[in-house]
């Protein structure tokens, strides 16, 4: 497949070359394709490579719509995403609870969404937020956990993992429930995952190791990331938190970055570069 690089992302690509790409074995890392979400809509395939002559070994994409990503489909978007180095390892999408009358037609939209991820090869779904009724009250949690059970058990039928993505909210007490506490204990382990944003479990005041531990192997995929580019606030400690990655469960760590102090592509090159000079990061 040939493809034409705009004239910009050449000379950021040749300069990637020089860079972390030039390591003899790079470190998995992968990357939120929502950190460079206006250079995707821009030119999707300079963009893509780009980021794998930076050093990245996989993607999470946020762009699924109608059977497509990013406009491609399925088998198309992951060739790209090889051709570049990449793999195609998870996929943020997913829909809000729906109510009796939509059930059918929302899991009707599901069955559809899987069938795309699983031809695309995808490892993980991942539902990036709920919706008011997620943070109302607890019957509606719970009805939140019961949706994402029936989802995670048709993902598991496909070979794919499915999880849900935590901003600071969860952390929020109602009736003396911690929400996040109460989708841990309300849903299937073997049918749901949880993807810790390690950025707003700070935010929303609680501590990641302590999680960890409460409940082991739920935190199968986290996003690293820091108020702009990582290491830059200070506010993130994240060494100790990836010596727990066992306890943890962790299979995968995604960068996401959503302010930055750069451009979006010398952004998440600088929070790559920060993992990969960071020791406790394998």
């Amino acid at each position: 497949m040939r493809r034409i690089l705009s004239t910009g992302l050449i000379l950021f690509v040749a300069s990637m070359i020089m860079g972390s790409y030039a390591q003899s074995e790079r470190k998995m890392i992968g990357l939120q394709l929502w950190s460079v979400r206006e250079d995707m809509k821009k030119d999707a395939a300079a963009t893509i490579t780009a980021i794998g002559q930076m050093g990245y070994a996989f993607v999470e994409a946020a762009g699924y719509a109608d059977g497509l990503f990013y406009g491609m489909e399925p088998l198309m978007f992951k060739q790209l995403l090889n051709e570049g180095g990449l793999q195609f390892t998870a996929s943020h999408t997913g829909r809000p609870l729906p109510d009796a009358d939509k059930w059918e037609s929302t899991m009707k939209w599901w069955d559809a969404c899987i069938e795309a991820h699983a031809k695309a090869g995808v490892k993980y779904i991942v539902q990036p937020s709920m919706d008011k009724k997620g943070y109302g009250s607890l019957a509606d949690l719970k009805r939140y956990c019961e949706y994402f059970n029936a989802i995670g058990e048709k993902c598991n039928a496909k070979g794919i993992r499915f999880g849900y993505h935590n901003h600071d909210r969860e952390f929020e007490t109602i009736d003396g429930v911690v929400r996040y506490d109460y989708m841990l204990k309300n849903t299937d382990p073997d049918k749901v995952m949880f993807q810790l944003d390690l950025y707003w479990i700070m935010k929303g005041g609680k501590d990641a190791i302590t999680y960890f531990n409460t409940y082991p192997g739920r935190f199968e995929l986290w996003h690293v990331k820091d108020e702009k580019e990582l290491g830059e606030s200070g506010l993130m400690d994240f060494e100790p938190i990836f010596n727990a990655s066992e306890v943890a469960g962790m299979q995968y760590y995604i960068v996401e970055v959503e302010r930055y102090s750069f451009p979006p592509l010398e952004s998440v090159k600088k929070s790559l570069d920060f993992l990969i000079e960071a020791s406790y990061v394998d």
